[in-house]
């Protein structure tokens, strides 16, 4: 008599419960190695916020970058004349 796990695919729930904790595993060593090159980053004397930055700019598509900085110098000047006009 069967116990049941067959029935709602107790092997196939396992393959992907081993599955998503290899790859959490996988995860965490990416995060690790990331971790160590912004610590020899700072060890070397560079600034690792500005590198961070760097990267996450790195990741968008030009056009996306272009519309941040444009949206990020729109909203500097808009604090700076407010705060001249007070």
């Amino acid at each position: 008599m069967s116990d049941g796990s067959e029935l709602v695919g107790g092997g196939r729930i396992r393959s992907f419960v081993e599955r998503v904790e290899n790859l959490t595993r996988e995860k965490q060593e990416i995060a690790d190695g990331i971790k160590e090159v912004y610590a020899e980053a700072k060890g070397e004397g560079f600034d690792v916020k500005i590198l961070k930055e760097i990267v996450k700019l790195r990741t968008q598509d030009k056009d996306e970058r272009d519309e941040h900085e444009t949206l990020l110098d729109l909203y500097l000047r808009a604090m700076d004349e407010a705060a001249a006009s007070a």
